[in-house]
C-alpha cells in the first residue's frame, strides 16, 4: 500500500497526459478540415466519414479492451495503445490519398477505445472517496485536449501544413508510450477498496463472464447506461454544432465568437472539477451523495434551454446563462464514472466501463446527424431545446432509479469482497 500511495499521483499525471495528448490527437482533424479537404479533393461529406468510421471502429472494439484489461496488465496495454497512436497518426500523414487516409485514420479508433483500462487501474490507485476528484481531472483534460489540438493546428499547420501537424502528435504519442512503460505499473485489481484495505487476506478473483451476467442484475448499472445515452446525446449535439449555431443562429464572429467559446469550455472544466470534489464529499456523508450530485446537472440543461430562448442581442444574458448550465451539466461525468467503480467487482471493471464508452459512442455517433436533421427542418435553436428537453425527460427516471438502487448495490459488491477474505 505504501508503494501505492509514493506513486500515484505520478501515476496520475502520466495517465491525465496521455489523455490529453490523446484527445488533442483525435479532435485535431476538425481544425485542419479545410487543408485536409483541399489535399484530397473531397467533400465535407467525406471528411465526415473518416471521423464516423473512426467512430464505428473504437466502438466495436470497446467490449475488446475491456476483455482484455481485465485478463492483462492494463498498464502494458495503455502504453500499447499510445504505441498505436503513434503508429496510426504516422501512417496518416503519409496517406497518398483519401482512400489510404480513411483506413489509417479510421484504424486511430482501435487505440481511442483504451479508455476504460486508464479508469480501471486508477480505480486500484485511488481509494473510493477520492474518485470523483480523480475522475473529474480525465473529464477535463478532454476539452483541454480540444484547445490544445486547435492551438497545435493553428501554429503548426499554418507553417508547416496539415501532414507535419499529424507527425508532430505521433511523436507525442510515442513520448507518452515510453512514459507509461517507465512510471505506470498495475497493482492489484481491488487494492484501494475499503474492504481490501481492512482484510489484507481478501483473495484475488479472476474474470468471469458469470460476474459481469451478475452485474446486470443490479439496477443502478443498468439506470447509469441509460443515463450515459441520452447525456452524451444532447452534450454532444451541442459541441458538435456549437460554432455554426453561435455563427448562424446567434450572429457571432471574430473575438467575440473566439471570446465566448473559451467562456465555455471553462465553464465545462470548472464544473467537472466542482462535480468531483462536491461528490465525493457527499459521498462521505450518505452513499447516494454522488449521483445526487449528478442529477444536478439536469437543472443545469434546463437553464441552458434557458439561454437558447435568450433574443439574440441579449449576448451577456445568454453567455451567463449558457456559462452557469454548463457548468451545472458538468457535475454528471465525474461522478458517474466513480460509481461505476463503487458498484462494480475489480476483476470486471474494464468491461463495465467499456460497455458504458460503447453505449456513449452510440449516442455521440447519432447526435450530430439528428441534430442536424432537425435543423434542417427548423434551424439549431430548436434542434437543441428539442433534443435537450428529450433528454431531461429520460435523464430524470435514469437519476430516480439509480438513487434509489445505489446503495443496496454499493452492498453486494463489498459484501461479495468481504466474503473472499472469509474463504
Amino acid at each position: 500500500m505504501r508503494q501505492i500511495k509514493v506513486t500515484r499521483w505520478v501515476v496520475l499525471v502520466v495517465l491525465a497526459l496521455f489523455s490529453l495528448f490523446h484527445q488533442a490527437d483525435k479532435l485535431i482533424i476538425g481544425p485542419l478540415a479545410s487543408q485536409i479537404m483541399n489535399t484530397f479533393s473531397i467533400n465535407e461529406t467525406q471528411l465526415g466519414a473518416v471521423n464516423s468510421i473512426t467512430l464505428l471502429v473504437s466502438g466495436l472494439l470497446f467490449p475488446v479492451w475491456g476483455y482484455i484489461s481485465d485478463r492483462y496488465s492494463r498498464a502494458r496495454l495503455i502504453a500499447l495503445a499510445a504505441f498505436i497512436w503513434s503508429s496510426t497518426t504516422w501512417l496518416s500523414s503519409l496517406a497518398p490519398n483519401y482512400t489510404l487516409f480513411l483506413i489509417s485514420r479510421a484504424s486511430t479508433g482501435v487505440d481511442d477505445a483504451s479508455y476504460p483500462s486508464v479508469y480501471s487501474i486508477l480505480a486500484d490507485y485511488f481509494p473510493p472517496l477520492m474518485r470523483g476528484r480523480i475522475y473529474a481531472i480525465l473529464k477535463i483534460v478532454m476539452p483541454l485536449g480540444y484547445i490544445l489540438g486547435a492551438a497545435i493546428a493553428i501554429l503548426i499547420g499554418s507553417y508547416a501544413g496539415w501532414r507535419n501537424v499529424f507527425k508532430f502528435t505521433a511523436f507525442l504519442g510515442l513520448l507518452i508510450a515510453i512514459l507509461i512503460l517507465l512510471l505506470v505499473r498495475d497493482v492489484p485489481r481491488g487494492a484501494m477498496e475499503v474492504e481490501a484495505v481492512r482484510k489484507s487476506d481478501i483473495r484475488s478473483v479472476g474474470y468471469s463472464f458469470a460476474t459481469i451476467r451478475g452485474l446486470f442484475k443490479r439496477r443502478t448499472l443498468i439506470a447509469l447506461y441509460g443515463q450515459g445515452f441520452f447525456a452524451v446525446f444532447s452534450i454532444n449535439a451541442l459541441t458538435f454544432w456549437a460554432f455554426r449555431y453561435l455563427e448562424v443562429d446567434r450572429g457571432y464572429s471574430g473575438t467575440i465568437l473566439l471570446g465566448t467559446s473559451i467562456v465555455i469550455i471553462l465553464s465545462i472544466v470548472a464544473g467537472l472539477q466542482t462535480g468531483g470534489i462536491v461528490g465525493d464529499w457527499l459521498f462521505k456523508k450518505r452513499i447516494e451523495g454522488r449521483l445526487i450530485t449528478g442529477a444536478m446537472s439536469i437543472g443545469g440543461a434546463v437553464i441552458v434551454i434557458f439561454a437558447l430562448l435568450t433574443p439574440v442581442g441579449s449576448r451577456l444574458l445568454f453567455l451567463i446563462l449558457v456559462s452557469v448550465g454548463l457548468f451545472f451539466t458538468g457535475f454528471a461525468a465525474p461522478n458517474i464514472s466513480a460509481t461505476l467503480s463503487d458498484i462494480s467487482l475489480p476483476e470486471v471493471r474494464s468491461s463495465i466501463f467499456s460497455l458504458q464508452c460503447l453505449v456513449e459512442t452510440v449516442g455521440s455517433a447519432l447526435a450530430p446527424f439528428v441534430t442536424g436533421w432537425v435543423a434542417t427542418r427548423s434551424n439549431l435553436r430548436t434542434a437543441f431545446i428539442a433534443i435537450i428537453a428529450i433528454s431531461v425527460l429520460f435523464l430524470i427516471p435514469c437519476y430516480v432509479i439509480a438513487i434509489k438502487a445505489v446503495a443496496s448495490d454499493i452492498e453486494l459488491t463489498r459484501a461479495e469482497l468481504l466474503s473472499r477474505g472469509d474463504k
